[in-house]
């Protein structure tokens, strides 16, 4: 697959069909994605592919954390504390979009609530992928585990598959690393939904905006 076709067809997929994925899938995703760069090749990653019945029982405990509204605690301030533009607007449209496809309304707070609830199940998706850093690298570690998240995806993609990368699957540390077993002292980054979408869900129907090129970069010496 083209390199460009891949980076415009992935999206953020948030319904998925209940068809399996082999864990040699996964594999070959991650032999893939392991070739991403990092600073002295240090390969910061760590992964846990969760599926079947332990999936199942995690998600449980995830979606019980929500409804008893027990407070999120990630391990790194992953949102500004303060938003401001253009990133709030752009913020609020992305969240509008959603909405608005599945006509739920800002008042209908008891459907958002549920279409939220979706992420602790990694929307449905048959594998969740856990990701994991040791606390002692720092921000530029972040950076090569960004370009490890993306190579994923893409890799997903020409595998037929579709992804969400969540933060929302890191919201509740304490209970993702007590049940895959994880050191407490691990920082979890993030979650990924993988699995097929299901191209008939209103949810997977829009695409989210990009900015033009003009807008974030600027050229000298051309």
């Amino acid at each position: 697959m083209d390199v460009r076709d891949a980076l415009t067809k992935r999206k953020s997929v948030r319904a998925f069909t209940n068809e399996s994925v082999s864990r040699e899938q996964v594999e070959r995703i991650l032999c893939a994605a392991r070739h991403a760069p990092s600073g002295t090749n240090t390969q910061p990653w760590q992964v846990v592919a969760v599926s079947g019945e332990a999936k199942a029982k995690l998600d449980t405990q995830l979606e019980a954390a929500f409804d008893e509204a027990i407070e999120e605690n990630m391990d790194y301030i992953y949102y500004p504390l303060e938003w401001v533009e253009p990133y709030k607007s752009r913020r609020r449209a992305c969240g509008l979009q959603m909405y608005t496809t599945l006509q739920i309304t800002r008042e209908d707070k008891a459907r958002q609530r549920a279409q939220w609830r979706l992420n602790y199940s990694a929307f449905g998706a048959p594998v969740a992928l856990y990701f994991f850093i040791d606390p002692v690298m720092k921000t530029g570690s972040f950076m090569d585990y960004g370009m490890f998240l993306q190579s994923i995806m893409l890799a997903a993609v020409e595998e037929g598959l579709a992804t969400c990368a969540q933060a929302a699957l890191g919201q509740y540390p304490d209970i993702v690393k007590s049940a895959l077993e994880m050191p407490a002292e691990a920082t979890l980054l993030c979650g990924m939904a993988l699995g097929y979408e299901d191209t008939d869900a209103d949810v997977n129907s829009y695409r989210t905006p990009r900015e033009p090129v003009e807008v974030f970069t600027q050229f000298f010496g051309f």
